[in-house]
């Protein structure tokens, strides 16, 4: 059934202003004093309380998990607290509980599981798969773990415990080990009346997997050969043996690539002796790319973790500790590359006004750098093969709109000051600071993200910080060293 892209906006407003008029509501009854009934004054009390929650209820009940775990995360924790107490009551369907918590970011998440008893998790935990569980496991009680892993088939124990055996960010961590598996000498008929036991089918199921009796992975066969071939056919005849196959130890993120570029459902997942162990979908794919753009982006900035949008201000205020930290001593660099000109910046005043232009330019245009390698890396596009070509191309981009807008600007700077004595050596001055620093821009931009993806690091990690150093600093010294040279 096509649901509606605006409706969990839509239901995140009507919470929003439900608790909102709660609070007042709430302030107000406080204010109210029925000294001669107090029974009374309980009464209205319970009385809103139960309509407000009713209210609150008839938005939430036909809301999918992920809508609801939408307006948690947009919710501060006192509401959360009071809208998840309403989604996650006695008797709620512990399935639907563990599919909002799987769909809400690990920050509020967490926030989630400490609001359940413990046996309410065990109920929770155990109507998960293990994939699913494996998600949950590592901020989950281990208690609950035990519990739950003692109540599970031995089958089930042993995918639960493959599932957490892999290393985060592999396709193993990632692979649902619900699927449809057949062998190659039954023919199409006999596959179709096995389809129909199921009562539904694995989700994003576009084909069903032919294995030999060891498990082997032979080939593959999809559904809609399935529907519109003779169902006197053997499935060996018209099954595909060239099929894409993944490796459980492969990176997530690679794969992610090879779903974008050729358009898969679904992919098997073997292992090193080509035994069938599960197999990943779009629809983890899909998060894949989400959770690494939003690494990315955060990265970027210099925020090393994802934090709840509404967590205690120490630990906000902890997580972007490191990269302020950098950005002070960055800073005062600056400053004191400043400071060893300041003979030059009192002769020449105008200095003072013109240096953050250099900065400012050669930064964006080293950004603009930074991104699109950081993008190509990402897609696999960078190689040792082209790297040094890409890196020249972009040189020569630099020194191109270094010369372009250098001209600009030293124009500009001598406008300005035409009544100055020195208004052609400024704009000559200006006009060298920004082709040089420019190229320094373009340079760093190149060699951030590939100096942090050659050590095993995120190449957006602080990047931005970094570049920026490089630039104001870089900057300050090109054009004033250059000030200094010439007006000497």
């Amino acid at each position: 059934m096509p649901r509606d892209p605006d409706v969990a906006q839509r239901a995140l407003a009507q919470v929003q202003r439900l608790l909102h008029r709660q609070h007042i509501v709430q302030q107000i009854t406080e204010r109210q004093h029925f000294a001669e009934d107090d029974a009374r004054h309980e009464l209205v009390a319970k009385l809103t309380h139960k309509q407000h929650e009713a209210e609150l209820r008839a938005v939430l009940v036909d809301l999918h998990p992920a809508d609801i775990a939408y307006v948690l995360e947009a919710l501060p924790p006192v509401d959360r607290a009071e809208v998840w107490s309403l989604v996650a009551p006695e008797g709620a369907e512990p399935e639907t509980l563990g599919e909002v918590m799987l769909e809400a970011s690990d920050a509020v998440r967490e926030s989630l599981i400490g609001a359940l008893a413990h046996d309410r998790l065990v109920q929770i935990a155990a109507a998960l798969d293990a994939d699913q569980l494996a998600d949950l496991a590592p901020l989950l009680p281990q208690g609950v773990i035990d519990e739950v892993t003692q109540s599970l088939s031995t089958e089930e124990r042993e995918e639960l415990r493959a599932a957490m055996s892999f290393e985060e960010g592999s396709v193993g961590a990632r692979m649902v080990f619900e699927m449809v598996t057949i062998r190659d000498d039954v023919k199409l008929e006999t596959v179709l009346r096995y389809l129909r036991l199921f009562d539904e089918l694995p989700d994003h199921t576009d084909q069903v997997f032919v294995i030999d009796r060891d498990e082997h992975l032979k080939g593959a066969l999809s559904i809609n050969t399935l529907l519109v071939n003779d169902p006197d056919e053997t499935v060996a005849d018209l099954m595909q043996t060239e099929i894409f196959t993944l490796h459980a130890d492969d990176d997530a993120g690679d794969a992610a690539q090879a779903f974008e570029r050729y358009d898969f459902v679904s992919a098997p997942v073997i292992d090193r002796r080509g035994r069938l162990i599960g197999r990943l979908t779009v629809a983890e794919i899909v998060d894949v790319i989400r959770e690494e753009t939003e690494e990315q982006v955060l990265s970027a900035a210099g925020l090393r973790e994802e934090e709840d949008l509404f967590s205690s201000v120490w630990e906000s205020a902890k997580n972007r500790w490191l990269w302020l930290g950098v950005n002070m001593c960055t800073a005062f660099f600056a400053s004191r590359v400043i400071g060893n000109f300041e003979g030059i910046i009192e002769k020449i005043v105008a200095l003072a006004a013109l240096m953050p232009i250099v900065a400012g330019i050669a930064g964006n245009s080293g950004n603009q750098t930074m991104t699109l390698l950081i993008r190509s890396i990402a897609l696999g596009q960078v190689t040792p093969g082209n790297v040094r070509r890409l890196a020249l191309k972009e040189l020569v981009v630099a020194l191109s709109n270094g010369v372009v807008w250098g001209s600009v600007a030293g124009l500009f700077s001598m406008l300005l000051y035409f009544n100055s004595p020195h208004v052609l050596t400024l704009g000559g001055v200006m006009f060298l600071a920004m082709v040089l620093n420019m190229l320094v821009g373009a340079g760093v931009g190149m060699a951030v993200p590939m100096l942090l993806k050659k050590l095993g690091r995120d190449p957006a990690m602080g990047s931005s910080v970094l570049l920026t150093f490089t630039t104001d600093s870089g900057g300050f010294f090109i054009f004033l060293g250059l000030a200094t040279l010439f007006f000497s």
